[in-house]
């Protein structure tokens, strides 16, 4: 009998009828030009009863400006050791903006520089750092929303209604964007931070109701220059609205934290201001990207750019020819430093083995973390995506993984298995149930523990409480002969059982019942855990099979394997606690065979559940497969 469990990733794709062609700004971008009409820079003055005072701020009219008709306003806001006069002065949004309507591409538009520091002295001078002056950035929201609006709306000619309205800021000026725009979303309905600042409220005090900014703004902006120390507050943004699915650019640049980089977000941004906006059209606008987690320390590349696209760059003056071998090779280009590179097309989520190869020559990337995989030592690249909260590193109780090694007289060799245990498994005095989980072909007891992060998986359900304390036994299951032959299977039959096990319990504080022991795998590791397993239910009451299944041309006729399952089902079905199949989409390469192998055992009535993530025959499917299988064990 089959009960079936599919789950679904969620992919959204946000589009509008007409797609930008917005690129970086080219040379010359900022120059002022003599053969163009030029628009008009005013100082203002308002009174603001927030602040008691009378403010001033610069508006911003475009060429041809004409009080018959009406226009929208852009807000933007500047930095913590500016005023009024810092985007004038150091950003020239006037040059800017009149070479791009010059060029026609941009729609007409007032924009209005404030003074974000609402004090009654709001000058730039002294302390900026002191408490009252940082206060007074907070103060802005009531002095930007009560007093000045209401002004430029009297003064202008302007479209009111928050469709019109655009708010964006650098750095202490993106932080104000994002917490006044995101909380007055019947204000604005254009948003964004340039390199945005601390103040920035933490994401979840941001945009508490994420369906909100879905259904009310128009365009949400969140950009910052690679080597800008500030990052973290754009990227934890970013990887919040991108767990909730909340359309917005997530842009990258070359640069830190100054006005080149400013210059150049204001450049693309007035572009795409009050028009109807691609999101998908966006989303190669990045150049760069993130180091990638899997890097070694301090090594800039490769980089994972917000498309899931990665770029690679290595200096190799005297190399003829440099490719990436990464399931699809690519062709880097040399520079005349002798550095090569290339971005590679959207990768997908999850960790994925690749090479070098220089002058035909695979070897390792020195600029990555080495797994065994493949076979040999290979170089490896994580993706991040959005449901990997489940092993991210929380601030929660952690286990650890522990080598032991071990002589069997099986294979008549020194072996070795890593081992994890729980939090507190040393001082609770407490006896364990067991997982023994096994790797896949061409990779080892290394595995599960980096490629598979199966001890922040386990940390996480423990720590809410979904999965019992347990420990997890990743042994080395590469045997002699072909993998899937019955010598080796034999051997690996008897490994587990007459010295893995003897060696795990003789050691470590476990329980030695049926029900506290499970036995689960991928791949190749699915195939051992079927070979062992299934003939001994008296000893596991818990079984996984991973991205795997006995092979299609095997029937309960011809083969061994499924007679006996046959002529046992009733006690199989009686001594498994649960018996869990899961497998990824049609592209996984075992998928087939898996399909064959359930119908037979529906056929036969051997009971287990299903289950199919979305993915291939990849590390992401799996530590899935494990965040849903160690649920269901020891209950």
């Amino acid at each position: 009998m089959r009960k079936v469990i599919l789950i679904l990733g969620a992919v959204l794709i946000w589009a509008a009828s007409n797609a930008q062609n917005v690129k970086i700004a080219p040379e010359g971008f900022d120059v002022q030009r003599t053969d163009i009409a030029r628009g008009k820079i005013d100082t203002i003055s308002y009174d603001s009863k927030t602040v008691g005072v009378t403010r001033k701020a610069l508006v911003y009219t475009p060429p041809g400006y004409d009080k018959s008709k009406k226009y929208p306003v852009l807000y933007l806001l500047h930095g913590i050791g500016g005023d009024e006069l810092e985007w004038f002065r150091h950003g020239t949004p006037h040059i800017i903006l009149d070479n791009l309507y010059a060029d026609g591409k941009i729609a007409p538009m007032i924009v209005v520089l404030p003074n974000g520091r609402a004090m009654k002295d709001d000058r730039a001078t002294g302390d900026i750092m002191a408490r009252d002056k940082v206060e007074a950035f907070s103060t802005f929201e009531r002095d930007l929303l009560d007093d000045l609006i209401p002004f430029v709306e009297q003064k202008y000619a302007v479209k009111k209604g928050r469709e019109q309205r655009a708010l964006f800021g650098l750095s202490m000026g993106g932080g104000q964007a994002l917490n006044f725009g995101l909380g007055n979303m019947d204000v604005f309905a254009w948003v964004g931070g340039f390199s945005s600042a601390p103040n920035t409220r933490a994401p979840e005090q941001l945009l508490p109701d994420p369906q909100e900014a879905k259904d009310k703004l128009k365009f949400l902006w969140v950009s910052c220059g690679d080597q800008d120390g500030l990052m973290h507050n754009s990227k934890r943004t970013h990887d919040y609205l991108k767990k909730y699915d909340v359309p917005h650019v997530f842009y990258l640049e070359p640069g830190g934290h100054d006005f080149k980089v400013w210059k150049n977000d204001l450049y693309m941004v007035t572009q795409l201001l009050f028009k109807d906006v691609d999101y998908h059209a966006l989303r190669d606008l990045s150049v760069v990207g993130f180091p990638a987690e899997t890097n070694v320390r301090r090594a800039l590349y490769p980089q994972v750019l917000p498309n899931s696209k990665v770029l690679f760059k290595l200096h190799a003056p005297e190399a003829r020819r440099v490719q990436i071998d990464l399931g699809k090779k690519y062709d880097l280009k040399k520079d005349g430093t002798g550095s090569w590179s290339v971005t590679t097309d959207s990768i997908g989520e999850g960790f994925h083995y690749y090479s070098l190869l220089i002058d035909g020559v695979a070897v390792a990337d020195p600029a990555s973390k080495t797994f065994y995989g493949m076979g040999r030592m290979a170089s490896g690249i994580e993706i991040p995506f959005v449901g990997g909260d489940y092993y991210a590193v929380r601030d929660v109780p952690h286990g650890e993984i522990r080598i032991k090694r071990y002589f069997s007289p099986v294979t008549r060799s020194w072996r070795q298995c890593y081992v994890y245990v729980p939090h507190g498994y040393d001082q609770s005095g407490e006896d364990y149930p067991v997982l023994y989980l096994m790797h896949g072909g061409g990779e080892d007891e290394t595995g599960w523990a980096n490629q598979g992060k199966m001890d922040l998986i386990l940390d996480n359900l423990i720590a809410d409480k979904r999965a019992k304390p347990m420990l997890v036994v990743m042994l080395d299951g590469n045997m002699s002969g072909q993998p899937f032959s019955e010598t080796p299977l034999k051997q690996f039959d008897r490994e587990l059982k007459e010295v893995a096990i003897p060696f795990i319990e003789a050691n470590f504080r476990v329980k030695k019942d049926t029900n506290s022991r499970a036995l689960a795998g991928l791949s190749m590791g699915g195939i051992q855990t079927l070979y062992a397993g299934i003939k001994s239910t008296d000893q596991f009451g818990y079984l996984g099979v991973f991205s795997s299944g006995w092979f299609a041309n095997q029937n309960e006729l011809t083969d061994p394997q499924y007679a006996y399952m046959k002529e046992n089902k009733d006690m199989i079905n009686a001594n498994l606690k649960t018996f869990w199949i899961s497998m990824g989409g049609k592209e996984d390469i075992a998928h087939n065979n898996c399909q064959i192998m359930m119908a037979k055992f529906d056929e036969m009535g051997v009971k287990y559940e299903y289950s199919e993530y979305p993915g291939g025959h990849t590390w992401p499917v799996w530590r899935m497969d494990l965040f849903n299988f160690a649920q269901r064990l020891f209950n």
